[in-house]
């Protein structure tokens, strides 16, 4: 799991840009929910949209763990800014892996400097983590040159500021099993789907989150990722080892914010003649605290360095994502105990903690999955079926 010296300088640099520009400037756009775009156009310069892309296409072409540590890195600062390359890397990902050359040069060299968003539409407004049982279908037409596309999603991340949406469908909604009709299609903005509303949010502020309206939207039969319909379901689902991956290494960045604020807070707060950090159930508060922050951190990286070593992740993916994002909820709220009163206003940055980490928790499949997922991979293992 050890970094390139490369690869460390690019987390050096996310990490400089966080305490430099980030965390300076973010009361500046979460409390109304604005859109940190001199934030994003920053992030594009530096590379960060291109992190999954190969050097060919004009990206960094990182490995899943360095990629780990500057997700993590943008998270400290604000998850918000984490959250907006992550459905994108996850595209990158899937493009390079699975699209077709023409796929592969259409579409990475714009997404390596950002000048191509991506989003990812999997989720349903009545589906849930139920992926397969989605409604969005689309209809080869008779000449067999393009597909109809109709159906709803919803959470959408940076719906509004993409190009390109990889969208999980039904291309054959009589397939049996089910996941053999699914396709992703690679649909651009110009094709003429609807971002309909903005949701909002109780934290993860400033990038959006949209439902998107596919109302007979005509794709061409050369969207389809990979060229051949009815593999979406098994790409989308390495596309989501790598997404869990990213997930994670959010909630470890924001588990290390909300430790490292309640750390400081605890050396120069005084009750009693004393820093509160000497007080038994503040200091065991810390200690449990960086405890979790590391176990977080050690897990996630162990799922990105099987992924790079070209390995099936869903269990370490799983595992990393579930326990990362509880511990991000738990420091975040201990956090909180640590500042006392102080913790509950909005003058301090771990009332924002506490409002992101919940996102982790039930984003990329909710934690409920994640345990259902994992027991499965656990039982296939046992028995010999991986």
């Amino acid at each position: 799991m050890t970094l390139t010296p490369e690869e460390q300088q690019i987390v050096d640099l996310a990490r400089a840009f966080v305490d430099e520009q980030v965390r300076p400037r973010v009361r500046e756009f979460e409390p109304d929910d604005v859109y940190p775009a001199p934030l994003i156009d920053r992030m594009k310069e530096l590379g960060f949209f291109g992190m999954l892309v190969p050097p060919e296409y004009g990206g960094a072409g990182v490995s899943m763990a360095c990629f780990a540590r500057v997700s993590e890195e943008l998270a400290r600062g604000w998850m918000s800014l984490a959250g907006a390359i992550g459905g994108h890397s996850v595209i990158a990902y899937l493009v390079r892996e699975y699209g077709t050359p023409r796929q592969r040069e259409e579409l990475l060299p714009g997404m390596a400097d950002g000048s191509i968003r991506a989003a990812m539409a999997l989720t349903e407004p009545d589906g849930g983590s139920d992926l397969q049982a989605m409604r969005t279908v689309a209809t080869l037409t008779p000449d067999g040159t393009a597909y109809r596309v109709r159906g709803v999603k919803t959470w959408i991340s940076n719906a509004r500021h993409a190009s390109v949406i990889g969208l999980l469908c039904k291309t054959d909604p009589r397939a049996e099993p089910r996941h053999k009709g699914i396709s992703v299609l690679l649909v651009h903005r110009d094709h003429g789907y609807t971002v309909s509303r903005k949701l909002p949010k109780l934290g993860y502020r400033g990038v959006e989150a949209c439902e998107v309206v596919f109302d007979d939207v005509t794709v061409p039969a050369d969207a389809v990722l990979g060229g051949e319909p009815g593999r979406g379901w098994a790409q989308m689902m390495r596309g989501l080892e790598v997404g869990r991956v990213q997930v994670a290494a959010r909630a470890v960045g924001v588990a290390q914010a909300a430790f490292d604020d309640a750390l400081a807070y605890a050396r120069q707060r005084e009750t009693f003649g004393k820093p509160i950090w000497q007080h038994q159930s503040v200091g065991n508060l810390l200690a449990d605290m960086a405890t979790k922050v590391h176990a977080a951190r050690l897990l996630t990286l162990d799922a990105a360095h099987r992924i790079d070593q070209g390995k099936r992740a869903d269990l370490e993916a799983g595992m990393a994502k579930l326990f990362a994002s509880e511990a991000a909820m738990q420091v975040a709220l201990d956090a909180i105990r640590v500042h006392g009163g102080n913790g509950y206003s909005r003058e301090y940055d771990v009332e924002r903690y506490f409002r992101d980490a919940p996102l982790m928790i039930v984003g990329e499949g909710t934690n409920e999955i994640q345990r259902q997922v994992i027991t499965g991979r656990l039982i296939a293992r046992a028995t010999g079926r991986e």
